[in-house]
């Protein structure tokens, strides 16, 4: 594949590139950034996970004027997760640019803290429909200098009926702007949005967009009243070191995750009704491997940035084919070979005939071991929160340093650091996380005394 070199970048945006180890382009990329670097606008079909971030987000960087403090880029994404995962890629990539602001607009959180947040100016505004729409309304998110547009994960925002409300952002955006839209899929309406928003798009389809990754496919009969001991025995039986376990409702998820606990698995919730700090906290340990199942709602999902992803159980079959493709794939990213469980009912025996004739190829079928007891499915790590973050000028090396030196752990006992404003999280081997939390307590770190929990 070409090289970024080969692309007519600001010199800020190619040390960028450099310092991240962006060498190569991927297809995505090599197809779309010459467009988006001469103006035009592009529809983009690409997978999860093939460097479309990258390449919408040197394009609206390209055109942004540092020195011009107000809103000239906007990019709409379907759920707070994924905004907040391209916000941090897109100040990853600004990183060489000096001043440079990323305002985050999601909801689930309160509107307040937001409202402060654009008294000051930004270049670059990262948010999903309806809370961008409740901006506009309350005339605090002024986007009469926006260069660029951005849907991403566009037919996700559709099929969960934002369609009304980015049609009404659109209304109050300059009509000379450049508009980018990227899919995982192109339905009719993708390309009528596409018509409609944006002006003569360059089209784009990346070979294999629409292909499933290799992923191993298991089916299982379940009644529905023993399905929360079908789920103990499938993970007992594979033994995934990370899965995803999806619910249709956000009371199913917290049953599943109740029930779990029962048999001895731990295992963390993760939907809508979930304050954004719970959330966060969530997020945080199911990376760091200190927890190893998350069962989650698919709007809570969308968009998680989940590495090396083990295994992804259905306990309940989606509605539509569409959903379960996205859900499976989540465990077979960048190439790597995945797995997918799927507990059927007898009521859901009708969704997966009509998945199966959606593949055009039969279901592997495969019977569920009888377990007795469920052996220690126990995350190999645990996580300790400490009440202090950036601003209290904690950093990762402060962290490994206490724990490898004054609490004499060593090296390998100590996992992801993850250090946020006011709160740092670092994982711990679960043998040894009682003797770090004793000793963070008794001696601090660098000489001061942090308040330190075990999650």
């Amino acid at each position: 594949m070409p090289s970024f070199s080969s692309i007519p970048l600001p010199p800020a945006l190619h040390r960028s590139l450099e310092t991240l180890g962006y060498a190569e382009m991927t297809p995505v990329q090599a197809a779309t950034l010459p467009a988006l670097i001469g103006g035009r606008d592009v529809v983009a079909q690409a997978p999860t996970g093939s460097g479309k971030t990258v390449a919408f987000g040197l394009g609206l960087l390209h055109r942004l004027d540092p020195a011009f403090v107000k809103p000239q880029a906007l990019v709409l994404c379907p759920t707070r997760e994924l905004a907040d995962q391209v916000a941090r890629e897109i100040r990853r990539l600004a990183a060489t640019i000096p001043n440079l602001k990323v305002q985050l607009l999601t909801g689930g959180i309160p509107v307040g803290p937001q409202l402060a947040s654009l008294r000051k100016d930004s270049h670059v505004i990262v948010g999903t429909p309806g809370r961008v729409q409740e901006m506009i309304e309350r005339q605090a998110l002024p986007l009469a200098k926006i260069r660029t547009l951005v849907l991403d994960e566009a037919d996700r925002m559709l099929d969960m009926g934002f369609e009304p409300a980015i049609r009404e952002i659109v209304k109050h955006l300059p009509p000379k702007r450049q508009g980018l839209l990227f899919s995982a899929t192109f339905p009719d309406d993708i390309r009528r949005i596409g018509r409609e928003l944006l002006r003569e798009p360059l089209e784009v389809t990346i070979e294999g967009a629409d292909e499933q990754p290799e992923i191993d496919e298991r089916w299982f009969e379940a009644e529905l009243a023993r399905k929360p001991a079908a789920l103990a025995a499938v993970l007992a039986q594979y033994r995934p070191e990370s899965s995803v376990v999806f619910c249709n409702t956000r009371r199913d998820v917290d049953e599943v995750v109740e029930a779990l606990g029962r048999a001895g698995i731990d295992a963390l919730a993760l939907h809508g009704d979930i304050e954004q700090r719970d959330r966060d906290e969530v997020l945080v340990r199911f990376a760091n491997r200190s927890c190893s199942v998350l069962v989650a709602s698919d709007v809570a999902a969308r968009g998680l940035d989940i590495k090396d992803l083990a295994a992804v159980i259905n306990y309940e079959l989606p509605h539509d084919g569409d959903t379960y493709r996205h859900r499976i794939g989540r465990t077979a990213r960048a190439g790597a070979k995945g797995l997918a469980l799927n507990l059927v009912a007898p009521r859901e025996m009708q969704r997966a005939k009509a998945l199966e004739t959606l593949r055009d190829a039969p279901l592997h079928w495969s019977a569920i071991r009888t377990v007795a007891k469920v052996d220690d499915l126990h995350a190999a790590m645990a996580t300790l929160r400490l009440d202090a973050g950036r601003t209290d000028k904690m950093r990762p090396g402060d962290i490994l340093g206490a724990l490898t030196g004054d609490a004499g752990l060593a090296g390998d006992a100590v996992g992801k650091i993850d250090v946020f404003p006011t709160r740092s999280y670092v994982a711990i081997r679960r043998a040894d996380a009682g003797k770090a939390l004793e000793r963070l307590r008794a001696r601090g770190i660098k000489g001061r005394k942090v308040r330190v929990v075990r999650l």
